[in-house]
């Protein structure tokens, strides 16, 4: 059974164990930090263990963005990143949410087609060669 829950500090360990960067990039873990301080760092946990994780943030434009999506390596297309990013949504302060994913990302792209997201523009040179998609959808509220 899956449950999500929110970030705990004490889960720090459980997340390098599924995000080697949370460990080693400097900007990873303050990220999530800022996430959890907005109330939008939320874990997926499935047999007592974390199996994946989701960070929104409002540093879009003001806008519910989210940051991050991960779910363990031998876990995904499990329904676990979608679980995460429902209930994100659900959470919203708006009427839209916002996020974005390399165009090399087809995984992510497929995911964000069928949960209904649309594409919102373009951001060229993060990434040399693989330009940031930004992508919206639209809440019924």
């Amino acid at each position: 059974m899956l449950v999500i829950r929110a970030y705990d500090p004490s889960d720090r360990d459980a997340l390098v164990a599924i995000d080697a960067r949370v460990g080693t990039e400097t900007t990873r873990l303050p990220l999530l930090l800022r996430a959890h301080a907005a109330q939008g760092f939320w874990l997926a946990e499935q047999g007592g263990r974390v199996v994946g994780y989701i960070a929104r943030t409002f540093e879009f434009f003001d806008k519910d963005f989210i940051a991050l999506v991960v779910v363990d390596e031998t876990l995904r297309r499990s329904g676990i990143g979608t679980a995460l990013m429902r209930k994100i949504e659900n959470l919203a302060t708006g009427d839209r949410i916002f996020t974005s994913t390399n165009e090399s990302n087809a995984t992510m792209r497929a995911v964000l087609a069928r949960l209904g997201y649309v594409p919102s523009g373009r951001i060229d040179n993060l990434d040399p060669g693989d330009p940031e998609l930004v992508f919206v959808k639209f809440l019924k509220r």
